[in-house]
């Protein structure tokens, strides 16, 4: 990876009048941010159909994407929705804030509307697509339209017939609610081709996309209803354990995550055919795949179905190297970055290093005031990310409040920080300044704000994942002010680098033009003084 930067930002946090963010006008605006500002990457969070809590981490597929990031105006100017439909809705009063109770209640009707009209004037376009992507499309569509039979309950509460996937009980299931599933099939038709407008708009601007992905997906999902032999479940299907990590400094209890574990054993036999469907499925989104909980590659913590904390775990080998390289192996045009963070073992680390992908580097977790932390630049080797913080971590100016003193005290003598150039500008110069080949900012840094921007908060039940900027925050001063950090640190875009060179050029050579044309004032030499 070349030494680049970019900026943190969900999808849904961009501004619309529609309740959430999306893929319309205000992405393209932050494409064109991004370049303005020198930048290489927008990293993004998971982008699909969220399920339990609105977590962007549990998501109904792990292929699909969320219908909540469809663009109505985009909708409306295919002539697949008006703008009076779009304006009957209540979005929310909060611009600040994603109230999903109502994006639920309101988005749904609009999109089968669009759907309806889109299937009568152009089928053949969703069956085609449909036809590509045959391979999770099917089992998603029927999976959701099931959801809606049974009034959205887990497929694990399902009369058992479907539940354990029966042949006869599927068709059936199939022609009865056909309609439905020919909906969810042109919703990932919309969402696709936004997507892929957007992804193609922001290549020619040479911005890329950083992705999420990750290690587990819900229990909850198509994936885990569609290829239970993958997952550690019963005959019955239901989960014999799942995942979580053990008990440690910030949690007695440890956090019970309650994802299925995979049967990792089952998976080798194919040559890992899930995962390689699974990635192959990412990168038609993502430029870079950001593995979450990676050293779970190497090891992870099982915990006995209907456990209620996750202290009687036990860790458990994982599949290693033999899926990291055929990983690396199918897919040499994708970038990874591994997400290392947290108590690594010598095992994990000599994955880490056998794997050859970059590791990441939190400059919030740097400034331990008791002991020196592998998260001081000067610690830094080329390969790694550096970001000051990710969507579990607070804001900067957040961080600054809520830190021990003696932490912030030890950040501001080694990053030379002041009030004059601002504690999150000096943070942000002290990761754009390392030595690693990327660095990343939440979008939230830049503008120095703080706790009431904070997207996620691990462990709170209630209330993440609902921060939205607001129109005109992202400005061209701020834009220019990033570029020229990014510039000073050897970071620009090489698109904003030609661009800032022909700028250069051309004012060179209006400024030779001037010259010739301004009389110049004779000089008289000492001689001709005498």
């Amino acid at each position: 990876m070349e030494r680049s930067s970019g900026v943190l930002l969900p999808v849904s946090a961009l501004p619309s009048p529609y309740g959430i963010g999306t893929l319309g006008r205000a992405a393209y605006d932050f494409v064109d941010f991004l370049a303005r500002a020198g930048q290489s990457w927008w990293q993004m969070l998971p982008v699909g159909p969220t399920g339990y809590g609105d977590s962007p981490y549990q998501s109904f597929s792990t292929f699909a994407g969320n219908p909540y990031l469809i663009d109505l105006d985009l909708l409306a100017a295919d002539g697949l929705l008006t703008k009076k439909e779009i304006a009957a809705v209540s979005w929310g009063d909060d611009a600040a804030h994603v109230d999903y109770g109502k994006i639920y209640a309101g988005r749904f009707h609009l999109l089968r509307r669009a759907a309806a009209r889109q299937l009568e004037k152009d089928p053949a376009a969703v069956e085609t697509f449909a036809a590509e992507q045959a391979s999770w499309l099917e089992d998603y569509a029927l999976f959701m339209a099931l959801k809606g039979r049974f009034a959205m309950a887990a497929w694990t509460a399902w009369p058992e017939d479907v539940r354990l996937r029966r042949p006869e009980a599927l068709e059936k299931a199939r022609r009865e609610l056909a309609e439905d599933v020919v909906f969810y099939r042109c919703v990932q038709y919309f969402f696709y081709t936004q997507w892929s407008d957007l992804r193609q708009y922001a290549a020619k601007k040479q911005i890329r996309f950083i992705g999420d992905l990750p290690i587990y997906v819900a229990a909850d999902s198509a994936d885990v209803w569609a290829s239970p032999e993958s997952f550690q479940l019963d005959e019955k299907n239901v989960p014999t354990a799942v995942a979580g990590v053990p008990p440690d400094y910030f949690s007695a209890d440890g956090q019970l995550w309650g994802n299925p574990l995979y049967r990792w054993d089952e998976m080798k036999k194919d040559g890992f055919g899930w995962w390689i469907r699974r990635v192959e499925g990412a990168a038609r989104l993502f430029d870079v795949l950001r593995i979450d909980h990676f050293r779970g590659f190497e090891s992870y913590w099982a915990v006995p179905y209907g456990e209620t904390t996750a202290k009687r775990g036990k860790w458990v080998k994982g599949p290693g190297m033999d899926l990291v390289g055929v990983l690396t192996g199918w897919f040499p045009h994708v970038g990874f970055i591994a997400e290392d963070l947290g108590f690594l073992t010598p095992a994990v680390k000599r994955l880490l290093k056998d794997s050859g992908l970059p590791g990441m580097k939190i400059l919030e977790f740097a400034f331990d005031s008791r002991e020196e932390s592998d998260y001081m630049p000067h610690t830094y080797d080329h390969s790694c990310v550096c970001y000051v913080g990710t969507h579990d971590n607070a804001p900067v100016a957040a961080w600054r409040e809520e830190a021990a003193p003696e932490d912030v005290a030890v950040a501001v003598r080694y990053l030379g920080l002041n009030e004059q150039e601002g504690f999150h500008w000096g943070m942000i110069r002290g990761g754009m300044s390392s030595v690693a080949d990327l660095f990343i900012a939440q979008v939230q840094d830049f503008l120095g704000l703080g706790a009431e921007s904070r997207m996620n908060t691990p462990g709170k039940p209630a209330g993440n994942w609902t921060w939205r900027l607001t129109p005109g925050q992202l400005t061209d001063a701020l834009a220019e002010k990033i570029a020229a950090c990014t510039k000073l640190y050897g970071r620009a875009n090489p698109a904003w680098r030609a661009a800032h060179a022909a700028e250069t050029v051309e004012k060179a050579a209006q400024n030779g033009e001037k010259e010739k044309e301004t009389p110049k004032t004779p000089v008289e030499t000492p001689a001709e003084k005498g």
